[in-house]
């Protein structure tokens, strides 16, 4: 499960919602799938170079997106649909639902200049 350590980099975002943020990315890879498990708060230390503080609150985090829920002494577990919310909440989503919404108001200036043009020649 360990890829090596990626040390996680101050760049003004907290540390654990950049483990977070990491994890999602990788539970929508559906990295995590056929365990259905995430990885302890040992791993996660191991892997991100945090603390135990930092590992428990991305587990929180993700809990209260919805991505996961933890069971006392047993660790964290992925929730049935959560590669489907990974996928919608990452920046991946935000990306396409603003180039969406860009084509369309293209689309719209692009109207609005022909109605001008028309207007300004009667």
């Amino acid at each position: 499960m360990t890829h090596g350590v990626q040390m996680i980099e101050w760049s003004g975002t907290p540390a654990y919602q950049q483990v977070a943020e990491d994890l999602r990315k990788r539970i929508a890879r559906d990295e995590f799938t056929q365990s259905g498990k995430l990885p302890s708060l040992s791993e996660l230390q191991g892997h991100y170079g945090v603390t135990v503080t930092v590992a428990r609150d991305a587990i929180r985090q993700l809990r209260t997106d919805g991505l996961a829920v933890s069971h006392q002494g047993k660790g964290a577990f992925l929730t049935v649909d959560s590669a489907d919310r990974a996928r919608e909440a990452g920046p991946e989503a935000a990306i396409a639902e603003l180039r969406d919404e860009v084509t369309r108001l293209r689309s719209e200036v692009s109207d609005l200049r022909e109605r001008v043009a028309a207007l300004e020649t009667e």
